[in-house]
Parts: structure tokens; sequence; C-alpha cells
């Protein structure tokens, strides 16, 4: 049995082939960047509710359209954006989110480490129980996906510290107050939109409110006004 016989088969090849394709995406971001447009419109009423040290709840709704690929897989969920006045029951989901790093962190960063950790665990158990092509190899690939997440864990919460001093693309913060943009989704009153702008030619995407509360069109040319005080958006107006 060669290494190739065993990461391409039968139980090991789907994880196999989904970190070469993480992989070679992270590849092409880094040296080429992407940015293929997605018209998307997501509502998120979320409420939390934790027995620890973190009190989570809130209600936030998003209306987006013509969020780029990177944007979309370097998505993070912030704690404090999930911080509200009411207490409810905490969802399995959040709790899963939370628990494992999947918030604080960029969701492609958080997935590819437990994806990896994954893959290395069902690697080793089929080969030392040379199971890689039967149905016990099977149930290794499933059980796998647990000690997996608290490996990813592990590894992940050392970097925590390191994202909160940085943006969610692993860039230091852009002054962009003043710079002019395309807006990509409809606002009107409190409703959080969509920009994209260009820094040094390159295109980024931002989160962005009306500063007075008028109603903004799609594609209209906006200007930044000033950056939100839990620097989670900007206020902008009609350029």
């Amino acid at each position: 049995m060669t290494l190739t016989d065993l990461v391409f088969s039968s139980i090991n090849m789907p994880l196999t082939v989904l970190l070469i394709i993480l992989g070679v995406y992270r590849i092409l971001t880094m040296l080429f960047g992407l940015d293929l447009d997605f018209d998307i419109d997501v509502d998120i009423d979320i409420d939390i509710d934790v027995d620890t040290d973190l009190d989570l709840d809130t209600d936030t709704s998003l209306d987006a359209s013509g969020i780029d690929i990177e944007d979309i897989t370097n998505i993070e969920l912030k704690n404090e954006t999930i911080v509200g006045r009411r207490r409810r029951n905490l969802k399995w989901w959040q709790v899963f989110l939370i628990y494992f790093n999947f918030s604080e962190l960029p969701f492609i960063f958080t997935f590819t480490g437990w994806i990896f950790f994954w893959w290395a665990i069902t690697l080793f158990g089929t080969y030392y129980t040379n199971s890689y092509e039967n149905s016990f190899g099977l149930l290794i690939f499933f059980i796998a996906m647990l000690p997996a997440l608290f490996l990813n864990k592990i590894f992940t919460t050392p970097f925590k510290a390191l994202f909160q001093k940085l943006n969610r693309k692993g860039d230091a913060p852009l002054d962009l107050i003043g710079r002019t943009g395309t807006l990509l989704s409809n606002i009107t009153g409190d409703k959080l939109g969509s920009v994209k702008l260009f820094v040094e030619n390159d295109p980024i995407n931002i989160y962005v409110k009306s500063l007075n509360g008028e109603s903004i069109p799609t594609g209209n040319e906006i200007l930044i006004i000033k950056q939100s005080k839990d620097k989670k958006f900007y206020y902008i107006k009609t350029y």
C-alpha cells in the first residue's frame, strides 16, 4: 500500500479532496485574490443566553447583495455582536459556533483546521486498523469528527487574540473615512447594507448604514462619513 492509495482510498478520499480544494482556494486568494460576486439576502435573528462569563443575545437584520466569495469565507461571528439586553435560551448551533471557535475567527480558517484534524485522525485510524476500504473505516470516519473539533479548538484558540488586533481579512485596519464606494444593497433607517470600494486597486467590501436614516438605493456612489463605535460598520451618505 502506498501513501497515495491510503489518502485516496474510498474512506479518506472525500476529506482529501476537500482539503485540496481549500488549499488551492487559499493559495489563489493569497496570490491573485478572488472577486466572485453573489446576490445575497440574509435575515439573522440570534437570541443567546450562555451560563458562562459571556452574556450573548441579539437581533440582527442583514440585507446584503453583491458580497464577494472572499467576504463570505472570511465571515466572523463576533461574540460582542451577539450581546444584548435580553436573555433567552441558547440554540445548539450557537453553542457549537462559539465553543469550537467558529466565532472571533474567519470561518474558513477554523473550518479548514477542523477538516485537517478530521482527515488526519481518519487517515491514521484507518491505516493502523487496515480499514481504509471497509465499513469499520467508515465508522472511524464519523467518530473522528468529534475529537477533531476539540483538537481544532485547542489549535485555534491562540489565534483569537491575534485576529482581534486585525480586521476580518487579516490586514491592519484601514482608514476608510472620506473614501467613496458603490452601494451593493438598498438601505434605509437602521438597515445594514454592503459597499464595495477600492483601496490601492484592491476591492474590499464593508458593512454600512445610512448616516441619517435616509433611503439610498443600490448602485449609488456613496461617501464614508464615520465608523460605528463598535467598529463593525460605517455610516455613509450619498456622494
